[in-house]
């Protein structure tokens, strides 16, 4: 049974002409004023199965910005990034790190739950956006980071450091690097904390999270670095 919609995307009618994000996009660095104009995106067929966008959140002085791939099912029903159980080991590898949730911001390369319907039970599955889904969201997450001017973007994933630093970037060969990059920040690219969850073991789990615990470490040393260029 599809999602239900959210009441933005119930009030309004289908457009007339084909809609881009970079449409919607205002002329704007307010982030409230962002999040108002892409909550009635319709610049892919994503929003007809989601229940809301799914904007990032964090301050707008964040000097770090992670970006992962997509809301997952929690995030779409409440509306906020990283709520879910890979959101909950996200905020403890932070804790580790010794980074603040509440002073860093939080988003994804696409702002709507990308799901298909569990063959039994209620159960919505992830799927992987495609690219063409990725580039009509690419417009808000170019009006996020224009918006914050973060010194560090951190790309969570495969699927968000290939949006940003093209098809060929491979995090499992550059991981916990700084990149040079076209991008005025500097890039540093790690695993999805969602991987982690995938782990087919205890003890691969736990080796998997000091990793990660590792790279977000990297992530408050090139963040302080940066901070005194």
């Amino acid at each position: 049974m599809p999602a239900r919609k959210s009441r933005t995307h119930e009030k309004m009618s289908a457009p007339l002409v084909e809609q881009t994000s970079a449409d919607l996009v205002p002329g704007t660095r307010s982030l409230a004023e962002l999040r108002s104009a892409a909550a009635g995106c319709q610049a892919c067929d994503l929003w007809k199965m989601a229940t809301q966008t799914v904007f990032g959140e964090g301050p707008k002085t964040a000097a770090i910005m992670f970006v992962g791939e997509q809301p997952g099912d929690l995030e779409d029903r409440s509306g906020h990034p990283f709520v879910g159980p890979a959101g909950k080991l996200f905020d403890r590898a932070l804790e580790e790190a010794g980074i603040q949730r509440s002073e860093v911001y939080v988003t994804n390369v696409v702002k709507h739950f990308k799901w298909a319907a569990a063959e039994r039970g209620k159960r919505r599955i992830h799927k992987k956006p495609r690219y063409s889904e990725i580039a009509a969201c690419r417009p808000w997450l170019d009006a996020e980071m224009a918006a914050i001017k973060p010194r560090i973007v951190v790309c969570l994933g495969a699927s968000s450091a290939q949006a940003l630093l093209g098809k060929d970037f491979r995090v499992t060969r550059d991981r916990g690097k700084l990149i040079h990059s076209d991008l005025d920040p500097h890039v540093l690219a790690t695993v999805h904390p969602s991987s982690i969850l995938r782990a087919q073991d205890e003890e691969s789990r736990r080796s998997q999270m000091r990793a990660f615990i590792e790279d977000l470490r990297q992530v408050v040393r090139a963040a302080n670095k940066t901070s005194k260029s």
